[in-house]
């Protein structure tokens, strides 16, 4: 099906076109959820969220980008809105806010391992060390997203990498 096509038939709320488009881009975007998410099954309702954003918006798409590329974005801003509306700047554990920043020493763990340890971020650590690290926003843009300063990026993602290499330094300590 062309994209034109595609799109159009979204508009008209065509039940077809929208399994078409969830079947073809579901996959990639639920990624993206995980990311941003605390586990599975809030991927699963962001993921749920997002698409129903994108059926509700699709007409605004107007061919200027890549189409999978304004799909992210939609995806990203609904998950970030969600997160806007709760408390995601609530008090953090005790055991978090004692962390100091040590020297920088590469360490090893896998791809699962890091995500789950991701997903136990608090809100405002994982959006932010996501929105920087694996989305490459700036923290301008971050500060836009999320409604802080600069400066409240720059420091929650030293402190999601403080928290990161803290667990996975503990990983280690407790295989040995």
């Amino acid at each position: 099906m062309i994209l034109e096509e595609l799109i159009k038939k979204c508009v008209e709320r065509d039940r077809s076109a929208q399994e078409y488009l969830y079947r073809k881009y579901a996959h990639k975007l639920y990624g993206i959820c995980l990311k941003y998410s605390r586990n599975k099954t809030e991927a699963e309702d962001n993921l749920h969220d997002s698409f129903m954003t994108i059926y509700d918006k699709i007409g605004q798409f107007k061919s200027l980008g890549s189409f999978e590329g304004w799909l992210k974005r939609i995806t990203v801003n609904t998950i970030l809105q969600k997160y806007r509306k709760e408390e995601y700047l609530s008090q953090l554990p005790e055991q978090y806010q004692a962390l100091n920043d040590d020297a920088y020493q590469p360490l090893e763990v896998s791809l699962n391992t890091l995500l789950q340890y991701i997903q136990e971020l608090p809100n405002k650590y994982r959006l932010t060390f996501n929105l920087y690290v694996l989305d490459g926003y700036s923290h301008k843009e971050i500060s836009e997203q999320l409604g802080t300063s600069t400066g409240t990026s720059k420091s929650n993602l030293a402190r999601a990498r403080t928290i990161l290499r803290e667990k996975i330094k503990n990983q280690k300590i407790n295989i040995a």
